[in-house]
């Protein structure tokens, strides 16, 4: 199995030949799934854990009680029947055969043992042929022959009885006990008494359950020896299954007839063939569990929601951050190469005025010579027509100059020279750079300059070079035909601003975002190098300026250039 270590290496590992953007979302992806990894997984196990182990404890909590519950209601039970078995033990070995058989002194007997036990309906003496010689009680059950019942065999052979819940003559549910004596002479009888259920009901009452719970009590074959709240009545069949015997106290898990999940606590009687079940609802009795577990849910959904959240954006910043940073850097390489270029060509600029503005000099000469040579000679053939050909030599000789002098001037701008300057002269030299361009596509330069605009202490050069940055993408946005106005206005006492509009195709709301960030641009491939509009942010906030754009598709973009009236290196900042 591979590390730990190389995995967490894999995992930050990235394809050399990934493209910047696709590089970005790998180390996010992979760092992300590495974070939530290592915060999920522990919490998943604790929850786990915690859910496991306090279900198996508020299991063993429950299930508890109930096995004491059963224990303590079996004995009551057996404790019962045992009470009522001595009671007619000591009947049948108190008083002779003689006695018992007197009907009066027997029902002297009876009336004296309802007094003192409760559930008892009648008494009877049966000899060893299984003839009942007396009775007390409220039926006419004196001479009945048991011989072939049962259970007169049965207590002949073990010496007691008692019986399972039956209803018989008494049309009523009851259980018999019958005890057999054998005195010194070797004479035997069976004393016979006969035990009203209603007594094992109370029993069962007096355990005081809950509505939601039941508890009954059956025989072998699973028939009610008890009513049941919710499966049956005396002598009705019980339909949950009792599993195999076990005289200690045990609970188990079972789906009822009704379909409910329950908890069943069962135990056999030691001496009868008894069982002694005991029945609660789980929705009952996990209410709690139920209520913890759905604690237990919610919080771990926060708690994964919130680590989630918070491992993504966590990981939006750093990937954000490292995106900055990177960009930053290729920025400035840029702009040092980008600068390395200015100055080139500001170089080479510088040389090729020079060198054009001495041979301009000779024919600004010779043409300024050959005009006053035309202007002192009136006799001159073509005089006129000459006149206004040396003219339109000056006036091209002029040109030169002025367009030598304006490379002069961009290439004494190079380095950052700050200078009381107007910043309405600085867009008119500026446009000048445009002139041609705009009178070629029939492009509209609108100016609304401010008369006495405050001049300001900045750097001409990059302003210069800020104005042909947003112009330049104004003259790409409109295409031809077009209108670029250009405004100056004084804001306050500290800032002048200076706004540039276009009628162009203007940007959607997404591209406005991204507008200032290095290499983005919307130009065709090869047309644009995304820095233009960077540089001049970057330029303007050196500057301790601020600029601000709007657009809309289809109606065009409005920038804002605020400049300070002295730069913070002037003012102290």
């Amino acid at each position: 199995m591979r590390s730990i270590k190389g995995l967490i290496e894999d995992l930050l590992s990235i394809p050399e030949e990934r493209s910047t953007p696709e590089r970005y979302r790998i180390v996010g992806r992979n760092i992300a799934i590495l974070m939530l990894t290592t915060t999920l997984v522990p919490l998943a196990l604790m929850t786990a854990i915690n859910y496991y182990e306090y279900k198996a404890a508020l299991r063993n909590e429950i299930q508890a009680p109930m096995k004491t519950l059963v224990n303590k209601a079996k004995h009551s039970f057996e404790l019962f029947l045992a009470g009522r078995l001595s009671t007619v033990n000591f009947i049948a070995s108190a008083y002779t055969f003689e006695e018992l058989a007197d009907e009066k002194n027997l029902n002297r007997i009876f009336r004296v043992l309802k007094k003192e036990f409760e559930g008892f309906v009648d008494i009877g003496l049966i000899d060893s042929k299984g003839t009942q010689i007396s009775y007390a009680g409220p039926y006419e059950l004196q001479g009945k022959d048991y011989a072939d019942q049962a259970w007169f065999e049965q207590v002949r052979v073990n010496g007691v009885y008692i019986s399972d819940v039956f209803k018989g003559y008494r049309k009523f549910p009851h259980l018999a006990i019958a005890v057999q004596h054998i005195s010194t002479d070797g004479r035997e009888w069976i004393v016979r008494a006969t035990i009203n259920t209603a007594k094992l009901d109370d029993l069962i009452a007096s355990m005081g359950l809950d509505s939601e719970s039941d508890a009954f009590v059956i025989n072998r074959q699973g028939v009610f020896q008890t009513k049941s709240k919710f499966y049956g009545d005396v002598l009705d069949k019980c339909p949950v299954t009792i599993p195999t015997r076990s005289f200690e106290p045990t609970v188990i898990e079972r789906v009822d007839p009704l379909g409910r999940d329950i908890f069943l606590g069962y135990v056999y009687f030691n001496q009868n063939d008894f069982i002694f079940a005991f029945i609660k609802h789980k929705s009952d009795v996990l209410k709690v569990w139920y209520t913890l577990r759905a604690d237990l849910l919610i919080v771990f959904v926060i708690g994964l929601t919130v680590i989630i959240l918070g491992v993504l954006k966590l990981t939006s910043i750093m990937m954000k951050r490292m995106k900055e940073s990177d960009d930053r850097r290729t920025m400035a390489l840029r702009e040092v190469e980008h600068s390395h270029k200015l100055s080139s060509i500001g170089r080479l600029a510088a040389g090729v005025a020079h060198e054009v503005n001495n041979p301009l000099a000779v024919i600004n000469e010779k043409a300024g010579l050959m005009q006053d040579v035309i202007q002192y000679n009136p006799d001159f053939p073509d005089r006129e027509r000459f006149l206004n050909l040396v003219k339109a030599i000056i006036q091209s000789v002029e040109r030169c100059r002025t367009i030598t002098h304006r490379l002069l001037g961009f290439a004494r701008r190079m380095d950052v020279e700050v200078q009381l300057l107007d910043v309405n002269e600085v867009l008119r030299e500026t446009l000048g750079f445009l002139e041609k361009e705009a009178l070629y596509r029939n492009v509209k330069l609108d100016l609304d300059l401010l008369k006495n605009l405050p001049q300001i202490k900045s750097d001409r050069g990059q302003l210069q070079q800020v104005f042909l940055n947003i112009l330049n993408n104004a003259m790409f946005a409109i295409g031809d035909g077009g209108t670029i106005a250009i405004s100056s206005f004084e804001r306050d006492s500290e800032m002048i601003g200076v706004t540039i509009k276009d009628t162009g195709h203007g940007m959607s709301e997404e591209t406005l975002k991204h507008v200032f960030e290095p290499f983005f641009t919307t130009k065709k491939s090869g047309q644009g190098t995304g820095l233009g509009l960077s540089i001049t942010y970057g330029i303007v906030k050196r500057l301790g300026g601020d600029i601000e754009v709007q657009s809309k598709p289809g109606i065009g973009t409005f920038f804002t250039v605020y400049l300070p009236k002295q730069t913070p290196a002037q003012s102290g900042v």
